[in-house]
Parts: structure tokens; C-alpha cells; sequence
């Protein structure tokens, strides 16, 4: 829309749009405000619109994921979490935890240790999806009981994942953040409910998915209705067998000159190699990610899942303080004041 558009010139436009059959989306800008036509699959007459009041020009959205595009919203999208934390912002953001919640002796403590060294987000999985069905499976709605309670405690956000569209309800109850984990990246029934959940949602990239078959999985939580979408990148299958994937680092400028989105990195399961894990999450602040999720256990030699990608607590601490240093010199804030406030009652 031209400037100086009027409000009234912009809902008769919506309205035509919806006339015509599509659904239209306001985007307001700093200078003029744009309308998102979704629910076509190929171009839209130009006739009805080019010559209404207020428009300014019609630009096609050539991608097939259109409201992730940058051609749909062109500045970073920022996902703000009730404890502060701002992801996709010149903060670089910290999620870190065990793969597995244990026992409510093990979250609360690495909650804490976690905290301390600079996260703002505690990761732990309730419910855990694993290629054997006779692996821990993840301890439930108890475990999503003393997530919550580690919150209380320290004031980190929590993240843990969903398996099915069942479980989104519950996981968003405890939860500040839905994760839809890689094996799970294309189950659309569970992004369609996790896109309904009012809650932000991490995607992770799936096992061999490309960049665009993500950003389209990404598209149906933003179909739904829901614009808090935080990408991952966590590695895809390769045919090496020195490392558990085959951690994409070009994916994270790729997606970003793509996408909108935040896009977090993982190179806990990046690489599957507790000696990597530090030296590619450096890597991945260097490449421009938005934040890092690592997995950090006090105890990884007897950890119920993962423990060989799982950093010791005084690893986690030291690796804060290296990507500190690289965020500082490619112009990110690094800040432990989010929480000082915090009671730890």
C-alpha cells in the first residue's frame, strides 16, 4: 500500500482479497503497511487490485513458502518469551540441559548450574522419541512437572518436546516453548496443532530434509496462525560415520537470507561428539545463529540418553565464556541480567 494509505483503503483491499476467494494478511511496516494474499497456488488476478485506492504495486512471493519468505516480511522476526529472553534479536540466546529429564534431583541442579553460566533456556525432553522402542522413553507428564518446577526455581524458560498432536495441549501447558523434533518435522498434523497452540514453536530440521522442505514445514505453523517460529539446525544423515550427522553450518546465512525466522543451531546432535560439540557451537555464533540448545549432564557416562554429546558442567561453563568472546566480535549481545532479578525460592 502507498504511505499515506488510509485504514479504510486498506480493509476495502482485504475485503476484495477475500472476495476473490483468498484470505489476506495485514503486515504493518515502519513506513507503509503490506497485505499477505495466502490460500493460492498460483498468481492472482492483478486486475481487481492494481487500480484500487491506496495500493502501491503488487510483488509476487516466488517461493511456495510464502508468510516465512523475506519477500512476505523483510525484517528479523523476534520471538519474546515471559522470561525476558529474545530470540532473533542482537542477543544471542543460550538453551541448555540434559537430553532427558531423570529424576527431579538432576533438572533442578543442572537448572541451576545452567543458569549461572549464562542460559536462559533449560532444554530437557519429558517425552523422548528413540529409535528403540526399548530405550527410555522419557518420564511423562512428570517430568514436564519438574520442568515447571525448575522454572519456579530459576527463571529459565523451558523447551521440551511434543511427539504427537495429542501431546501439544499438555506440552504447552508446562512448557514456554513447543519443540517438534527432527523425525517429527513433517508430521503435519502435529504442526497444524502446534501452530494452534498460542505458544512458540522449535523446529528442528529433519534427519535428511533440504533448507526448503524445512521453511515449508515451518509454513504450516505460520498458516495456523502462529508467528512465533524458532528454527534448528541439528545436523542431517550423511555417510560419514566420524560424527552421528553431518552438521550443515552454510544452512544457518542460507535460511537467513531465505527466512525471516530466528534459526538456532545444535551441535550436541550436530555432531554427536562431546570434543565437537564446543568447537562447532563456536562455529555456528561465528556463522550468524541466533542462539545455540546444547546438552549439558552432570553426570554423562551414566546418562539415560546421549551422554556421549552431553557436556560436563565445567565444559558448559567454559564454552559460555568462548562464545561470548566471538558474539562480542560480530557485533551480538551477550547478557546475563535477564535473571538477576529472579527468585530462587
Amino acid at each position: 500500500m502507498k504511505n499515506n494509505a488510509s485504514a479504510e483503503q486498506i480493509q476495502e483491499v482485504i475485503l476484495v482479497v477475500k472476495d476473490m476467494g483468498y484470505d489476506a494478511t495485514p503486515i504493518p511496516g515502519g513506513q507503509r503497511t503490506a497485505i499477505g494474499i495466502i490460500g493460492n497456488d498460483g498468481g492472482v488476478s492483478k486486475a481487481r487490485l492494481t487500480g484500487m485506492d491506496g495500493v502501491l504495486e503488487l510483488i509476487p512471493v516466488t517461493q511456495p513458502y510464502k508468510q516465512v519468505s523475506r519477500e512476505w516480511q523483510q525484517e528479523d522476526s523476534i520471538v519474546l518469551l515471559d522470561n525476558g529472553t529474545q530470540i532473533g534479536s542482537s542477543d544471542l540466546v543460550l538453551m541448555a540441559g540434559p537430553c532427558s529429564v531423570e529424576n527431579k534431583g538432576q533438572i533442578l541442579d543442572i537448572a541451576h548450574t545452567v543458569r549461572d553460566a549464562g542460559a536462559t533456556v533449560l532444554r530437557g525432553g519429558a517425552f523422548k522419541p528413540r529409535s528403540s522402542p526399548y530405550s527410555f522413553q522419557g518420564l511423562g507428564l512428570e517430568g514436564l512437572e519438574f520442568l515447571a518446577r525448575a522454572r519456579e526455581e530459576t527463571g529459565l524458560a523451558i523447551v521440551t518436546e511434543a511427539l504427537d498432536p495429542d501431546g501439544v495441549d499438555l506440552v504447552a501447558e508446562y512448557a514456554d516453548i513447543i519443540q517438534i523434533g527432527a523425525r517429527n518435522m513433517q508430521n503435519y498434523p502435529l504442526l497444524r496443532r502446534a501452530g494452534r497452540a498460542k505458544k512458540p514453536v522449535l523446529l528442528k530440521r529433519g534427519l535428511s530434509a533440504t533448507i526448503d522442505e524445512l521453511l515449508l514445514s515451518a509454513e504450516y505453523l505460520l498458516a495456523e496462525g502462529n508467528s512465533d517460529v524458532i528454527l534448528c539446525e541439528r545436523g542431517i544423515r550423511s555417510f560419514d560415520t566420524h560424527t552421528r550427522n553431518l552438521f550443515d553450518l552454510a544452512a544457518i546465512p542460507v535460511v537467513k537470507s531465505l527466512s525471516h525466522l530466528p534459526i538456532i543451531a545444535d551441535p550436541s546432535h550436530g555432531t554427536g561428539v562431546r570434543s565437537k560439540v564446543t568447537v562447532m557451537g563456536r562455529a555456528a555464533v561465528a556463522a550468524g545463529a541466533d542462539g545455540l540448545i546444547v546438552e549439558v549432564h552432570p553426570d554423562p557416562p551414566n546418562a539415560m540418553s546421549d551422554g556421549a554429546q552431553s557436556l560436563y558442567p565445567e565444559q558448559f561453563t567454559d564454552f559460555v565464556g568462548e562464545v561470548k568472546e566471538i558474539a562480542g566480535a560480530i557485533g551480538r549481545n551477550f547478557t546475563y541480567s535477564l535473571l538477576e532479578t529472579t527468585s530462587t525460592s
